[in-house]
């Protein structure tokens, strides 16, 4: 705006000897050209010719007062190269891009990328739009694009369903709310055979093991059945569906015990023990870990075994499919920091047969 204006000015003042003194300024404009010329010549003796912003200010407004049929014997350059500076200096006089104030949009932090990225990772259903409504709820109220341009960047998709789950976690999704049961043997000292159930919940691989009986009837199963589901009402977590063999100890009222929890009962093919796998491979971890360590006398004994047994496992016991963690555990172990200035404390379980250990306080 401030060299529109002074523009027009120096052109006033060029005029002003033809209004004055009647004279043509044609001529004089010619001799200031000239001049001018002259002095960036004498400027650049060793150099390019270079016409700097100050000279095309010059040779513009002095254009206004030469006949245009004159301008190729006055001037340096081209006509063209004149008529160009003329519409740049008139130009800026409505170039409202430095007036105005430019609103840009804040950097992204790195902070904000790393909680982006994890939301698009563990939902892979989500659309970029719909991470950008996560981000507002969390208190972060981003653009959409820059939600789009944050997973293009970082070689996501950020259309919906990005990728399938893989089997670990379809099989961590499916498993919420499914419960395994199963009967296992115990052998004693003395020759008796004693019985058991087991039944594992596939989410948690949470175990519960019932107290031992010489005598496995369809009611005392019925009971177990009802310790179970109440136990497990108390922990809360809706129970979706009881895996079981055919058994005939699995009664119709054990059946209605799981039923009323509105859950289906489903039956593994008969003689196909794989259908149940997760179950059996627990009732192998029993048996191997404490079973085959110590000699059971009898039922009371052999509760108490299991009873401690199950309260390891729980506890304790760290399981691949978890991380590592064990079945009650809700979040990762700290890591020790100082491994050298810190004591490690052992506890017996079952007098010794299994091991525990943790830091002292």
């Amino acid at each position: 705006m401030i060299v529109s204006l002074v523009y027009r000015a120096v052109r006033g003042l060029l005029s002003l000897p033809e209004v004055l003194l009647q004279r043509k300024p044609s001529v004089e404009a010619e001799v200031l050209i000239l001049r001018h010329e002259n002095a960036v010549l004498r400027r650049q003796l060793a150099a390019p010719i270079r016409y700097e912003p100050a000279d095309r200010f010059w040779f513009s407004a002095l254009s206004a007062l030469i006949p245009r049929h004159r301008w190729a014997y006055v001037f340096p350059v081209t006509p063209g190269t004149l008529l160009g500076w003329h519409r740049k200096l008139i130009a800026d006089k409505w170039h409202y891009t430095a007036r105005r104030t430019r609103v840009r949009r804040p950097p992204r932090s790195a902070a904000l990328k790393k909680l982006v990225l994890p939301l698009a990772d563990e939902n892979p259903r989500w659309g970029h739009r719909r991470i950008q409504g996560e981000m507002a709820r969390l208190g972060h109220p981003i653009a959409s694009g820059t939600v789009w341009n944050i997973l293009h960047a970082a070689g996501r998709d950020p259309a919906p369903r990005r990728q399938g789950p893989s089997w670990k976690k379809f099989s961590t999704v499916q498993a919420e709310g499914i419960v395994a049961a199963d009967f296992f043997h115990i052998d004693t000292a003395l020759g008796q055979r004693l019985y058991a159930m087991a039944f594992l919940e596939h989410g948690t691989r949470r175990l519960h093991l019932t107290p031992a009986t010489a005598h496995p009837t369809g009611q005392w199963a019925v009971q177990q059945a009802r310790e179970f589901t109440t136990a497990r009402a108390d922990r809360g977590g809706q129970l979706r569906f009881l895996l079981r063999d055919r058994d005939a100890k699995y009664t119709a009222s054990f059946d209605a015990v799981f039923t009323a929890e509105d859950a289906k009962v489903l039956l593994s093919a008969p003689w196909v023990p794989k259908m149940n796998a997760h179950c059996e491979r627990v009732i192998g971890t029993v048996r191997r870990e404490a079973l085959d360590h110590v000699l059971i006398m009898n039922a009371s004994h052999a509760t108490k075994v299991l009873t401690e047994f199950a309260d390891h496992y729980n506890r304790h016991r760290p399981h691949r499919s978890r991380g590592q963690l064990p079945p009650d555990a809700s979040h990762k172990t700290p890591r020790a920091i100082d491994l050298h200035n810190r004591r490690l404390l052992r506890t017996r379980v079952l007098g010794g047969a299994i091991n525990e250990y943790r830091y002292a306080a």
